[in-house]
């Protein structure tokens, strides 16, 4: 595999074991795998990719623009310009809730969503350990951007998807010219259908692909210069926060930002492991027995990530909130009605923010990032019948 000069290899989450590039788990304890890096040559790469007030020297050229500080350069990263997504300012919730509250909408992304980031790399890696083609289980965005980056790559891709994914992320896969495979139920059942059917494809699923959540680290590269004290995140899998709390620490450790902002896991009350782990203390999630929310992209009842996702919140001092399906529609709504395009799943962060701010995690003169991760055009089925339940 052709890396950069700062790449040093993948490190084992539980075991410590350090291997080589070309992994997907540990060889030693099947564990989820991160890339490392040299720290002096992360360091001049990020003096050369950071402006002395945080904000990347380059604006434009996608994930390209973060190569020094990423395992693939520029000249081999698979990319669509993905990345440089707008940082909205939020007036109404800045005076509700008492700090200043931005809203990260990933949807200007080339599919629509942040797993634009994930399969920048995670694809760039496939093609450079020679794959012909990919695979992965997806609750439905995933499966759109994987089609996507391996048509840009020249590779051949298949998505397993439950069958109450939405109509448009099924359709665009097929678009892209990947394989769709509908699995009826939910993502468990998507999942099942993939290990038992996905051949000899490199797989992208969650954490099976070191590159994944190292692709989400940029999204906290693109925050730095607001240097935020706080992030509020829609969980599923737990790779936004992982890819969060790598890209915040290795920002503070060479300075580009004061700290590691608190990080919190935003799921819907009726699929929140990873908020359910958080309120007994425990170090991994128990899977939800009866999974039950509109919001199919974070239905995912045994998160593959789970375990890093506490992790990460405990490491920041950060926390999970969980939120009913009617008051993240809600809040993705008032939203809208204040020109501010939010999808349900983005909901789902604003009414955790909402939450938080009433119990008092934030204080004035404090900086919140809440970040939506799909279009609401994905997902304008749930805001639409939300509103003709209100008779509108």
């Amino acid at each position: 595999m052709q890396t950069t000069e700062a790449f040093a290899g993948l490190f084992c989450l539980d075991c410590g074991v350090d291997t080589g590039a070309d992994s997907h788990r540990c060889p030693s304890c099947g564990g989820a795998l991160v890339p490392t890096y040299d720290d002096a040559s992360l360091a001049a790469a990020h003096e050369r990719l950071f402006a002395d007030d945080g904000s990347p020297a380059r604006s434009t050229g996608g994930l390209a623009r973060f190569g020094p500080a990423l395992p693939f350069d520029a000249e081999t990263l698979v990319g669509l310009s993905e990345g440089a997504t707008p940082l909205l300012s939020c007036p109404e919730w800045t005076d509700e809730w008492g700090p200043e509250v931005r809203l990260k909408t990933e949807a200007a992304n080339p599919t629509g969503g942040t797993v634009d980031r994930q399969m920048a790399l995670a694809v760039t890696a496939a093609r450079e350990q020679g794959a012909e083609a990919v695979a992965l289980p997806t609750t439905g965005p995933g499966g759109q951007a994987a089609a996507a980056y391996a048509a840009r790559a020249g590779l051949a891709a298949s998505a397993f998807v439950p069958s109450r994914s939405s109509f448009d992320t099924k359709a665009m896969t097929n678009v892209h010219g990947g394989e769709m495979n509908v699995v009826g139920g939910r993502y468990p059942d998507a999942l099942a259908a993939f290990a038992d059917r996905r051949g000899a494809a490199h797989s992208l699923a969650p954490f099976e692909t070191p590159y994944r959540h190292e692709g989400a680290k940029t999204l906290a590269y693109e925050l730095a210069a607001c240097d935020p004290d706080a992030v509020v995140y829609p969980t599923s899998h737990g790779i936004g926060l992982v890819g969060l709390h790598r890209g915040f620490s290795e920002l503070a450790a060479t300075g580009v930002v004061d700290e590691v902002p608190r990080l919190y896991a935003a799921q819907p009350g009726g699929c929140a492991p990873v908020v359910e782990g958080w309120k007994e203390r425990n170090t991994a999630v128990d899977p939800v027995e009866y999974p039950d929310t509109i919001v199919g992209t974070l239905e995912v009842p045994d998160p593959a990530g789970g375990a890093h996702a506490l992790e990460a919140v405990a490491a920041t001092d950060g926390g999970a909130v969980a939120v009913g399906d009617d008051p993240l529609q809600d809040m993705a709504l008032d939203a809208a009605r204040a020109g501010l395009p939010v999808s349900a799943t983005g909901g789902t962060a604003v009414a955790a923010g909402e939450t938080l701010a009433e119990r008092g995690a934030f204080r004035d003169g404090e900086t919140v990032v809440l970040v939506d991760p799909v279009t609401a055009n994905r997902e304008t089925d749930l805001l639409r019948s939300r509103l003709m339940s209100e008779g509108v």
